[in-house]
C-alpha cells in the first residue's frame, strides 16, 4: 500500500508540475484515466444511489419581490427551500442573459487557450489563480476538472490583475451579481424572522471567491468524478451552469440531479449559514459527475466575511435561541474553520461536524 500512495503521490506532483491541467490531458490524446484520477470505489457513481423519483430542485422566481405580498411569498418559498433542501434555483433575478453567457464564454476562453498563456497563473496562493484539484496534494485523488479561482473584497481593487481573455466579462458580471447577493441577504435574513439587513450587518457576504470550473469530457466517467462529495464552507453560493448538467445534490439519502435551466442561478446554502441559523437552514452535499460530453463550464461565487473578518467568531444566532433552543454549535471564525476544511481536503464528510456543541 505505501508503494501505491509513493506513486500516486509522485504521479500528482508531476501532473501539478506541468501546469497543463486535465485539459492539457485532453490535448495530449489521452484514452485512459490516469490513476491520480480513480476515484476509490466508495466515492465513485453508484446507480443505486442516485434517485428514481421524479424530483427537481425548487425553483423560485423573483420577479415582483418588491411589491408586499409577492415578497412574502417569495421569502417562504426560499425559507421552505433552504430548511429541506438547502438548495433552489433563482429566476427572473434581473442579470441579463447576455451577461451570464458572456462570463461563461470569456471562462471557456481561458481555459482553452494556449498552456503558455495561462501558466503564469498556475497557483493555490494567489488572489487570481488557475490550477486543477485544489486538494490534489492532501488526498492525492485528483478532479477531472480544471479551475480559475478570483478571491476578493466586495470591489475588484485591480481589474488588470485579471486575465485578458475574461477580463471585460468579470467586471461586467461583478457589478450585477453585487444586486444579487444584497437582494438574496435581505430575503434570507426576513426568511429568518429577522430584520432584512441583519446578514448585511453582520457582515457575513462581504467577500466574493469566484471558482470557474471547466469540465472536459472524460474517458472514463464511471471511475471517476468533477468534484467530490462535500458541503460549501461558504455563508452562501451563487452558482451559474451552462446545459451540460451534472451537478447532483444528496437530498432523502439519493442524489438527485440539478437540472439545467435557461437564466436561471443555482442558490446553496453554506456551513457558515447553517452554523448561524443553528441547524435550521441546511447546508447540502453535492458532487459533479464527470461525464463524456462537454466541456461542462461552471462559475460559483461563494460568500465570506471580508478579510478584516477572518478571524472575527460568528456563531448560532442570539434572536433565533431566544425560545430557549440550545446552541447546536461553538462560535468559531472563518480561519478556523478553513484550517479544518483545507486539512480534510474534500473528503466527503461535512467540517461543521468538528465544531458542534
Amino acid at each position: 500500500m505505501a508503494e501505491v500512495n509513493t506513486n500516486r503521490a509522485q504521479e500528482a506532483i508531476a501532473f501539478d508540475q506541468s501546469k497543463t491541467g486535465v485539459k492539457g490531458l485532453i490535448d495530449a490524446g489521452v484514452a485512459k484515466l490516469p490513476s491520480i484520477f480513480v476515484q476509490p470505489p466508495e466515492s465513485r457513481p453508484d446507480p443505486s444511489e442516485i434517485s428514481t423519483e421524479q424530483l427537481q430542485v425548487p425553483v423560485i422566481s423573483l420577479d415582483g419581490v418588491e411589491s408586499g405580498k409577492r415578497r412574502a411569498e417569495i421569502m417562504g418559498e426560499i425559507r421552505e427551500a433552504s430548511e429541506t433542501w438547502g438548495f433552489f434555483q433563482v429566476v427572473n433575478h434581473g442579470v441579463p442573459l447576455s451577461v451570464m453567457s458572456g462570463l461563461l464564454e470569456s471562462i471557456k476562453r481561458f481555459h482553452e487557450q494556449p498552456s503558455e498563456m495561462k501558466k503564469e497563473f498556475y497557483s493555490r496562493d494567489n488572489k487570481v489563480k488557475y490550477y486543477s484539484t485544489s486538494a490534489l496534494h492532501v488526498n492525492q485523488t485528483a478532479h477531472w476538472r480544471d479551475t480559475l479561482a478570483i478571491d476578493f473584497d466586495k470591489t475588484i481593487s485591480d481589474p488588470q490583475s485579471l486575465p485578458l481573455a475574461c477580463r471585460e466579462a468579470f467586471v461586467e458580471y461583478l457589478s450585477y451579481m453585487s444586486k444579487l447577493r444584497y437582494a438574496l441577504s435581505e430575503l434570507l435574513s426576513e426568511a429568518l424572522g429577522l430584520q432584512s439587513d441583519y446578514l448585511e450587518d453582520i457582515q457575513c457576504m462581504e467577500r466574493h471567491r469566484f471558482v470557474c470550473h471547466y469540465y472536459p469530457p472524460c474517458p472514463q466517467p464511471d471511475l471517476a468524478l468533477g468534484l467530490t462529495r462535500h458541503s460549501d464552507p461558504s455563508f452562501l453560493t451563487i452558482l451559474l451552469q451552462d446545459n451540460i448538467g451534472g451537478l447532483q445534490v444528496l437530498h432523502k439519502d439519493k442524489w438527485v440531479n440539478v437540472t439545467p435551466m435557461e437564466g436561471a442561478f443555482v442558490i446553496n446554502i453554506g456551513d457558515f449559514l447553517q452554523l448561524v441559523t443553528n441547524d435550521k437552514f441546511k447546508s447540502v452535499e453535492h458532487r459533479v459527475l464527470a461525464g463524456t460530453v462537454g466541456p461542462r463550464i461552471s462559475c460559483s461565487c461563494l460568500l465570506f466575511p471580508s478579510e478584516k473578518n477572518h478571524y472575527k467568531v460568528y456563531g448560532p444566532i442570539n434572536e433565533l435561541l431566544a425560545d430557549g433552543t440550545p446552541p447546536r454549535y461553538r462560535a468559531i471564525s472563518p480561519s478556523e474553520y478553513d484550517d479544518k476544511y483545507l486539512a480534510r481536503g474534500l473528503d466527503g464528510s461535512q467540517v461543521l461536524d468538528w465544531f458542534r456543541l
